[in-house]
């Protein structure tokens, strides 16, 4: 996960350069290359400050919990078939997006932790505002996967790949476009991405509920954030894009070698850059929302829409049987 999040922010700083017409970071070794170590070192001979004023107990333990959901999460996302008759997920869980979702929702604690151990104005309106907004969109994304869970019958992440092994229009993002929209939307909320960046927002809240922190203190912030957002890439591969497979690659042909197997997760890893690429994209293209937009486009919007999908799509499930 460290070496993908290293990788993602230096595909950021590359693309936000190529967007903006500017160089970008190309000192640190050739092309950059080197520029995420150079960040690692840099933030390694920061001192370790911490303001007098602040609740000195939750100032450290906030960013080992906001770093804790894109770690966690990885544990039952699949991401192959099998290696050598071993299979490629940490813990093939029955209930896994069940526990995705609920470990996923853990990570506003870290937020809320430090807008308030911060005893300052600027992180505490950023903790307040991720808050809400996490309360917002946890329960389209909740909502969006249930069309899912009815076509797949399960809960469990494999078998929901095996649902859309049978070939390009058998992936969820055709059969159910709707709740991949809701899906992915929610996402960029609950990551803190732009559009959805308001606890951070710069140009309001100063950096928000990160302001008082340096060092591997911020570090664990910054790498949760993207920790987190190549979760969600995950967990969008495995849900709508058919996870490690491919239409004419999928699970008719099981992985009987070493190289077949890894072939499946160098498909798998390729879908999730691709995922990866389009959150980066899509910051350095799309202004960010006002709060009451923010709010507004939740609750009045997308929440109407991902419950007429799953009482749509439980309906035609239930004339057909």
């Amino acid at each position: 996960m460290l070496s993908l999040a290293a990788a993602a922010i230096y595909w950021e700083r590359r693309i936000c350069a190529f967007i903006q017409g500017r160089v970008g970071p190309n000192r640190a070794g050739p092309f950059g290359l080197l520029q995420p170590m150079a960040d690692a070192v840099k933030t390694l001979l920061k001192e370790d400050y911490a303001p007098g004023r602040v609740r000195k107990f939750y100032f450290s333990l906030a960013p080992a919990v906001a770093m804790f959901p894109g770690l966690a999460i990885l544990a039952v996302i699949p991401f192959g078939s099998n290696l050598n008759g071993c299979p490629m997920v940490v813990a093939d869980l029955n209930i896994g997006l069940l526990y995705a979702l609920a470990v996923n929702s853990v990570g506003v604690y870290g937020i809320v932790l430090a807008g308030y151990a911060s005893n300052s104005k600027y992180p505490f309106m950023g903790g307040i505002r991720s808050s809400a907004q996490i309360i917002s969109y946890e329960v389209t994304m909740g909502l969006s996967v249930v069309p899912l869970l009815l076509l797949a019958g399960s809960l469990n992440l494999g078998r929901i790949v095996e649902c859309q092994s049978g070939g390009l229009f058998h992936w969820m993002i055709f059969r159910q476009p709707l709740a991949f929209a809701l899906f992915v939307i929610a996402s960029f909320a609950e990551t803190n991405r732009l559009p959805f960046d308001l606890p951070e927002a710069e140009q309001e809240l100063v950096g928000g509920y990160n302001v008082e922190y340096g060092s591997m203190r911020f570090a664990m912030f910054f790498l949760g954030e993207y920790a987190n957002m190549i979760a969600a890439a995950a967990m969008i591969v495995t849900l709508f894009l058919g996870g490690w497979t491919l239409p004419w690659f999928g699970l008719d042909q099981q992985a009987a070698t070493f190289w077949t197997g890894a072939l499946h997760i160098a498909i798998f890893l390729a879908k999730v850059k691709l995922v990866v690429l389009g959150f980066i994209w899509t910051r350095w293209m799309w202004p960010r929302f006002r709060y009451d937009q923010l709010m507004s486009l939740g609750w009045r919007k997308l929440l109407p829409l991902a419950l007429a999908n799953m009482v749509l799509t439980a309906f035609v499930l239930w004339a057909r049987a």
